[in-house]
């Protein structure tokens, strides 16, 4: 399971495998609006005015019911299934075509890059997908819209692609403020796939984040206002080096960042580390400070609850201040888990090559892998192969929409939100064809453990990210689960 995941000025980061804190989780601070532009043609939009992306057209052959390659038995194009026709079934639905919807905070008061990654792995998806032949015949239309990282823009979104684009679901969103998820849920649209930036996918029954919930989902967030995390990621490396297990958590005045340390420091000793707690005062942030303290104290890893550009600070100073030598690991996850990092860190290339991810997906880097090669050479044919495009994230928005495909695949000729809804929440667990570890959406009552499996990496300067577990499906821990409040 995960905590929430931490926004501040730049990126949503973690401390546990799939973690998050809300959008509210720091004051937002100044700053004009950037507006980007996706390479390969594909045009953003500076409003709350969806802008449609029509990708290549049909290709190698249709997918079939049972999932993306399950073998076709209707030539591209012909709209026939199982030797039935295709209907119109539902909204967004037509016999030749499929209009889905995708929300991202792109453009934002914060970074450019914090949000984006998701939007460039759906879009690879959805064009490599055309090219084979769409679904079950049908072409797969994506319409975008960018909210600004705007509470009332995401509504008005919402809005625009449900009641004027008439998609058929939504698709691996990455929203700083979800605003519109209530009307989303009021108008029964599947939102698959999705990364949870806040609590609205621990609350809503079609809401269906990227990885799994256990929750009711039934109005109220988590059990009954509070959530769970767990140790994973802290029995991974106490199980991989031993030793002291000595380890620092960082984290701002702020509320918010305040209690996601303090959960990240509960877990840690509910697994048998001391722990060092420091908090950095946000608006005259004391790094050295902080981490001389730590150096004197003999810390082997550090952990935190900071921005990216607090993280960057951070890092700079464990090398100034020679901490860097005798930590084990910086751990980030999979919002950290980016291509940027040797431009990001520049200014200290020491805890550079300390840094760690931790997931619940196979390495974007690791192209020997079927499954991440396919998605490579898609963003590449999209030009969206750059240090600051190709992510963890970027694989998640990819893997997001083959679940969404995997599900309407599922219906043959009649496709419906109820049919696809019904795949979904089916309880078995899916893993897009091994690209993610197994998760699912069946329900169960706050639990003590849960056995979690989890892949690792570590940043290795002219190497990138190198994978450290043999097979993450094997790398599994029995979890203990700590409570918290969002």
């Amino acid at each position: 399971m995960r905590l929430p995941i931490a926004l501040l000025a730049a990126l949503a980061l973690l401390a546990a495998c799939g973690t998050r804190l809300p959008d509210t989780a720091f004051p937002p601070p100044g700053g004009t609006v950037v507006t980007t532009q996706l390479p390969g043609g594909l045009s953003g939009t500076a409003t709350a005015t969806p802008t449609t992306t029509v990708t290549a057209g049909p290709g190698a052959g249709p997918l079939q019911s049972g999932g993306p390659g399950a073998g076709a038995s209707a030539p591209p194009g012909s709209g026939l299934t199982n030797g039935r026709p295709n209907t119109a079934s539902d909204v967004g639905v037509t016999p030749t075509t499929i209009t889905l919807g995708q929300i991202v905070s792109r453009s934002n008061p914060f970074d450019p890059k914090a949000f984006v990654g998701p939007l460039y792995g759906a879009a690879a998806f959805v064009s490599d997908l055309n090219a084979r032949g769409g679904i079950n015949g049908r072409t797969v239309r994506l319409v975008t819209c960018d909210d600004h990282g705007d509470g009332s823009r995401n509504t008005a979104c919402a809005h625009s692609l449900i009641d004027n684009s008439h998609v058929f679901a939504l698709v691996s969103q990455s929203i700083f403020t979800y605003s519109g998820a209530s009307y989303v849920q009021s108008k029964g649209v599947p939102d698959v796939g999705s990364q949870p930036i806040d609590t609205a996918y621990d609350r809503w029954s079609h809401l269906w984040d990227i990885y799994g919930e256990a929750y009711p989902r039934n109005g109220t967030v988590g059990y009954h206002g509070s959530l769970i995390g767990g140790t994973e990621v802290y029995q991974y490396f106490k199980q991989k080096y031993g030793g002291p297990l000595k380890a620092g958590v960082v984290y701002y005045n702020v509320a918010s960042s305040t209690r996601f340390g303090q959960s990240i420091a509960s877990g840690l000793r509910a697994e048998g580390y001391s722990v060092v707690e420091k908090q950095i005062n946000f608006a005259l942030p004391d790094f050295d400070s902080a981490v001389l303290d730590m150096r004197s104290q003999g810390v082997k890893y550090v952990y935190d609850a900071l921005d990216t550009g607090g993280n960057v600070s951070l890092c700079r100073a464990m090398d100034a201040d020679g901490l860097t030598p005798q930590v084990t690991a910086k751990v980030t996850t999979t919002q950290g888990w980016v291509g940027s990092i040797k431009s990001d860190y520049a200014d200290s290339p020491g805890c550079r090559n300390k840094l760690w991810a931790t997931g619940n997906d196979l390495n974007y880097e690791d192209v020997g892998k079927p499954q991440v090669k396919r998605f490579r050479d898609a963003m590449a044919r999209l030009h969206l192969d750059g240090a600051d495009q190709v992510s963890e994230w970027a694989l998640e928005g990819w893997a997001g929409a083959q679940w969404l495909t995997d599900a309407m695949a599922s219906c043959g000729a009649d496709l419906t939100r109820r049919c696809a809804e019904g795949y979904m929440g089916s309880g078995k667990p899916y893993d897009a064809g091994g690209l993610l570890t197994p998760r699912s959406f069946r329900k169960y009552s706050a639990p003590k453990t849960i056995r979690t499996c989890i892949n690792a990496a570590r940043w290795q300067d002219g190497a990138g990210w190198v994978t450290q577990v043999a097979d993450m499906t094997t790398n599994c821990f029995d979890a203990k689960q700590i409570s918290y409040q969002p």
